[in-house]
């Protein structure tokens, strides 16, 4: 089952890619990264409302849940998609879509770990190894290998 959940994160990191690339020449079309980034999210949102509706059957959520909890566990991810997505679009045409993707890539390694071994979000604790930091060292080196190329 596991081997199932790899190769679904594996297909998933392969359109990271593809939507930064169609994001990038969409925001030179439209002339402005934060139009591009803002057509992106609403197309999203449409699918995203036509699933719920279909396979959930509902689109609201009951007020005491959204009261019981932080307020930034309801905006954190929006913005922060926001984001990721707008300077995926910024920085594709100057860096290309290798070093765009790598660049980002660790800085999601840096940031998980360091979520890992803090617990941070209420995630289970996964300490760092030696290994972890070997593989985001050598995460580091390949950013260093494709810039040069």
């Amino acid at each position: 089952m596991i081997l199932l959940f790899i190769i679904g994160g594996l297909i998933a990191g392969s359109v990271i890619p593809v939507q930064a690339s169609i994001n990038s020449r969409l925001g030179r079309e439209v002339g402005s990264p934060f139009l591009a980034s803002f057509i992106s999210f609403f197309t999203g949102t449409l699918t995203l409302i036509i699933l719920a509706l279909v396979i959930e059957h509902r689109l609201l959520i009951a007020p005491h849940t959204i009261l019981s909890h932080p307020w930034w566990l309801w905006i954190g991810g929006g913005l922060i998609g926001v984001f990721y997505l707008t300077t995926n679009i910024l920085l594709l045409p100057r860096l290309g879509a290798a070093l765009t993707i790598v660049v980002t890539l660790v800085g999601q390694m840096i940031m998980a770990i360091a979520i890992d071994q803090f617990g941070w979000f209420h995630v289970p604790i996964h300490t760092l190894s030696l290994l972890r930091l070997i593989g985001v060292i050598c995460m580091l080196i390949g950013v260093l290998l494709i810039k040069k190329c």
